[in-house]
């Protein structure tokens, strides 16, 4: 799964990145430890102009009474995501990029301890995960939500998970966005062997009300 992320790209080298319009309530950045519920930056098209715009991290299908209404979905499975039915319209018609530097997975030693990993691409650009998104308003309060699309892990990220988020290339952007026809679900894979590299971070991370720089450092020695 994908459940916490760290993103330090300032606004405007997104939507150059992305060739998008941002919004004006994007989400601070740098943020090292982005968590599940908050807004992150995200990426759609639609008449023929993409948005960078905020999104809460964590879809809500129409039927949730509340934001709490259910299971918090901050990942949909790339194996079910066509027919689940919280996912299965968004995966046709509302698909989004989500914009990270790197996300955090964990390990846990055989007496229960969590040991946090900092993941990145190997060529050390932005991750643009696939995504799908979701309006949803009840009793004044609404949000457009969104979830992270996850596969199972290839080989080199299965050494510290078994699954991963379905990471996109820019080459691959048009089509998952609806902006190149169909077929965006052969998309939906792990990303090559060696397209992601990874490090041990301190443990301060654990915590979602860390914050700043150091929680993406490697480790040194057990500093932790």
């Amino acid at each position: 799964m994908c459940g916490r992320m760290a993103i330090t790209l300032p606004h405007d080298a997104m939507a150059q990145m992305f060739e998008a319009t941002p919004a004006n309530d994007l989400p601070h950045v740098p943020n090292y430890n982005v968590c599940p519920t908050v807004q992150i930056h995200t990426v759609t098209s639609a008449e023929g102009e993409r948005r960078l715009r905020p999104m809460r991290w964590g879809f809500l299908p129409h039927w949730y009474k509340t934001t709490s209404g259910g299971p918090l979905l901050i990942n949909a499975r790339a194996e079910t995501i066509a027919e689940k039915p919280a996912f299965r319209a968004a995966a046709r018609e509302r698909r989004c990029l989500i914009v990270a530097t790197g996300f955090y997975e964990w390990t846990v030693t055989p007496d229960k301890v969590r040991l946090p990993w900092y993941i990145t691409r190997a060529d050390g650009t932005p991750m643009a995960f696939a995504g799908v998104w979701q309006e949803w308003e009840r009793d004044g309060e609404a949000h457009t939500s969104c979830a992270v699309v996850t596969t199972g892990a290839n080989a080199q990220m299965s050494q510290i998970h078994h699954r991963m988020p379905v990471i996109l290339d820019p080459a691959d952007w048009p089509l998952w966005l609806g902006e190149a026809g169909k077929g965006a679900a052969t998309l939906m894979q792990a990303a090559p062997e060696g397209a992601v590299r990874f490090h041990r971070v301190s443990r301060a991370v654990n915590s979602n009300r860390a914050s700043g720089p150091e929680l993406i450092e490697p480790l040194i020695d057990d500093e932790d």
